[in-house]
């Protein structure tokens, strides 16, 4: 066949009623339309139809398998939107397929609340953790987010309460833009899970925002005393100097609060932590979901073996652990690297690297005051070293 062989329709609850001339073409042509049951129960259509499968991937390999035929895939909304477009795509040549979007959830949702959608936070959870919103969530923001399922509803409201946003106004939306369509309002703390997919929510957060500036306080990361203190660590995220879409390796990562904070300061940053603890890798990534920054990668391992394989870095944090080999190792990667030194031994290797590769030197001790009797003194803590470094 000439031109794009692939058609990638994004579907409503209002089924063929919502296609525009152009995308009902696109489906009357197509040999073959695939798409999950909901999706081919909105639009009746001749031909053959293929139920997409779980896994998704799948599908995948079941639509390759019909590669140059007249195909179809029915998707809901807008694929390129938190949708499948991207996925589907993916391994094709641009002339291969062309996309007919249909109207997303979240310019629905907009169109029922009157809200500006250029100033509302859009999420996709209907795959990923609830605490993904963790950051957005501050008083005067306003989220739109899809969900699971029905039962998502009310795990939503649970973990809301649980973090202290259980006062926030809820409105849920079901099966917008269809004859199923039902909108309720409540707070947080009184959601249920009778609601019906498809299904999202609309949410104005009360409760306790996440400071936007490194260095949050030590009592948002669980930790067994092996963290960058919230001083300490300002410091040090500060000389890493994070930029969107870099790559951090944190090794001996601890409690991951540098790694976390790192993925905090934007998006589209990514990080690896290393650690050799077992227990201290599963807090890392205890405290990497609950701050919505699951998308960190924690290796269990010592490095510099650990090390092997893994994505390049961009910048490089040590705040412990350091030897003469891992030294040569990271200082020969081209990344930015930053260490943090306590003892005598790291500081003595970190002094002679400076000596002959240049950087920056910062000595820094912190003191914080302490009961003494009815008085109070200086509770000094150890000094510390920090080396700075750019190939």
């Amino acid at each position: 066949m000439t031109g794009p062989w692939l058609s990638i329709i994004g579907v409503g609850e209002d089924g063929p009623d919502g296609l525009s001339p152009a995308a009902r073409a696109a489906l009357d042509a197509a040999e073959v339309v695939m798409g999950p049951p909901r999706h081919l129960s909105l639009v009746p259509t001749g031909g053959e139809r293929v139920e997409w499968p779980v896994p998704y991937a799948d599908g995948i390999r079941m639509l390759m398998e019909r590669r140059g035929r007249p195909v179809a895939v029915l998707v809901s909304g807008d694929p390129f939107l938190f949708g499948a477009g991207s996925v589907l795509v993916r391994d094709l040549e641009r002339s291969e397929w062309r996309a007919f979007p249909g109207a997303s959830v979240f310019s629905l949702a907009a169109a029922r609340l009157g809200w500006p959608l250029e100033r509302t936070i859009c999420l996709g959870l209907h795959a990923v953790p609830l605490q993904r919103m963790r950051p957005h969530l501050a008083p005067g923001a306003r989220i739109v987010a899809t969900l699971r399922d029905g039962a998502a509803v009310a795990e939503l409201g649970a973990w809301l309460t649980q973090i202290g946003f259980g006062g926030a106004r809820i409105t849920v939306l079901e099966a917008l833009g269809g004859p199923r369509e039902r909108m309720s309002t409540q707070q947080a703390d009184a959601l249920t899970a009778d609601h019906t997919h498809p299904v999202a929510v609309a949410i104005e957060p009360t409760g306790p925002a996440l400071s936007l500036s490194s260095g949050r306080p030590d009592t948002l990361f669980d930790h067994d005393g092996q963290i960058t203190k919230r001083p300490i660590r300002a410091l040090t995220l500060s000389a890493l100097a994070p930029r969107a879409g870099e790559h951090l390796w944190d090794i001996g990562s601890g409690s991951g609060s540098i790694a976390i904070e790192w993925l905090m300061a934007h998006p589209a940053c990514t990080a690896t932590a290393v650690e050799r603890h077992p227990d201290r890798a599963a807090r890392i990534r205890g405290n990497a979901l609950a701050l919505g920054q699951d998308r960190l990668t924690v290796v269990e391992g010592t490095a510099p073996d650990a090390l092997a394989g893994l994505a390049p870095p961009d910048a490089i944090f040590v705040g412990g652990g350091l030897s003469e080999a891992l030294l040569d190792r990271l200082t020969g990667l081209g990344a930015r690297l930053v260490i943090n030194a306590v003892t005598l031994e790291t500081e003595a290797l970190i002094l002679s690297a400076e000596a002959r590769l240049g950087g920056e030197l910062l000595r820094v001790q912190t003191a914080r005051p302490k009961p003494i009797g009815d008085y109070r003194g200086w509770d000094t803590a150890f000094p510390l070293l920090q080396w700075s470094w750019t190939p």
